[in-house]
């Protein structure tokens, strides 16, 4: 198997820039996630990686070998595409053994035994004879995902491949693919812009913005510990404050005074935060407490919503939206929620503090 590299990536089409010096190491073996909004350059990426479009600077190297001037077909590379691309003319097994006719079959199987391996694979034994037209969509996606991997591939690309099904199908069918992975030991890119999907099949996750990548790092860091103030938003609920350092006080933890409240954060390093610096925090829904007696604030219930394991309950704090997940519902149409220092993760210190911004949604 091969591992990929891209190195200062950068592509437009016209005026419009979609990669801006993108670069990426993905290991050997690794489910690698490409995340992002709408727009932000993750199917590009892909796509060069792939060799469908040619790079107005940087390298793309598989293993050791750099692949300027390689050809898509030699690439090596499977490719499941977000429409399936099955052909309706073809059976189930024509389409998975398409690939083969332009590739030796690996281990000197016969073409009719890589079929029937894949097709076992993936869950869909005894469909060679079946019309696509005649599947649903998660049996499509996982004839389109057989199809991919009959030669052999040394990398396996995976664009938007969940999105056209419902969400419960979605759950199965990822859980299958990171299966098919492991087993397969294949490296694997796969991009999406469902933050859940990314968190929960992904060995680490790259997230993008705006043609260029925000933060790598492994799904449960990159949740627990975001880089950005977009990171932060993206990923995930959560609940962004900005305000100036009020003192330095004992301690790694600092006061911060955000409107007229004053916040105690401990997630400070060891370079001093002089007073006044500006700072933007954030605190995950979940780390917000119900009846909460540090770092405390009153609000406004606006709206409440039922999960089904908890509660997600919409406030109004001077002004500004807050979220908390909580066990049960609200009973007032106030509410005192408060905060461990150490639940408070650090954004910046020292751009200018201002409102929260929405972040698009894809």
């Amino acid at each position: 198997m091969t591992g990929l590299r891209l190195k200062d990536v950068s592509k437009s089409f016209g005026e419009v820039t979609a990669l801006r010096g993108v670069s990426l190491d993905v290991a050997d073996g690794e489910f690698f996630t490409l995340v992002g909004p709408s727009g932000c350059g993750k199917t590009t990426t892909l796509r060069a990686i792939a060799g469908f479009e040619s790079l107005d600077s940087g390298e793309v190297w598989f293993g050791e070998r750099e692949m300027a001037g390689v050809a898509p077909e030699d690439r090596d590379v499977g490719v499941v595409f977000q429409n399936y691309a099955l052909f309706a003319h073809m059976t189930v097994g024509e389409n998975v053994a398409y690939g083969l006719r332009f590739r030796d079959t690996p281990g000197g199987q016969s073409k009719d035994a890589r079929v029937a391996e894949l097709l076992d694979l993936v869950d869909l034994a005894g469909f060679e004879d079946r019309d696509p037209d005649a599947l649903s969509g998660g049996q499509r996606q996982r004839v389109a995902l057989a199809r991919a991997l009959a030669p052999g591939p040394d990398v396996l690309l995976l664009d938007e491949p969940m999105s056209a099904l419902d969400a419960r199908l979605r759950k199965t069918l990822r859980k299958q693919v990171k299966r098919i992975q492991s087993e397969l030991g294949i490296t694997t890119v796969y991009v999406t812009h469902d933050q859940e999907e990314a968190l929960a099949v992904s060995d680490r996750v790259a997230v993008m913005n705006d043609g260029g990548v925000e933060q790598v790092g492994r799904p449960e860091a990159v949740y627990r510990r975001p880089e950005t103030r977009f990171v932060a938003e993206f990923l995930g609920e959560n609940n962004v404050f900005a305000g100036e350092v009020a003192e330095r006080g004992g301690g790694a933890g600092r006061t911060v005074r955000v409107g007229g409240q004053s916040f105690r954060v401990a997630d400070f390093d060891a370079a001093d935060a002089a007073r006044g610096s500006h700072v933007t925090f954030c605190v995950r829904p979940e780390k917000l407490v119900a009846g909460g007696r540090e770092n405390a604030v009153e609000a406004a219930v606006e709206a409440v919503e039922f999960l089904g394991e908890s509660f997600r309950a919409h406030l109004d704090w001077e002004g500004r939206e807050l979220v908390v997940r909580l066990s049960e519902r609200p009973e007032d149409d106030r509410l005192r929620v408060g905060f461990a220092p150490e639940d408070a993760h650090v954004v910046s210190v020292g751009d200018r503090a201002r409102e929260p911004e929405a972040v698009e949604e894809p």
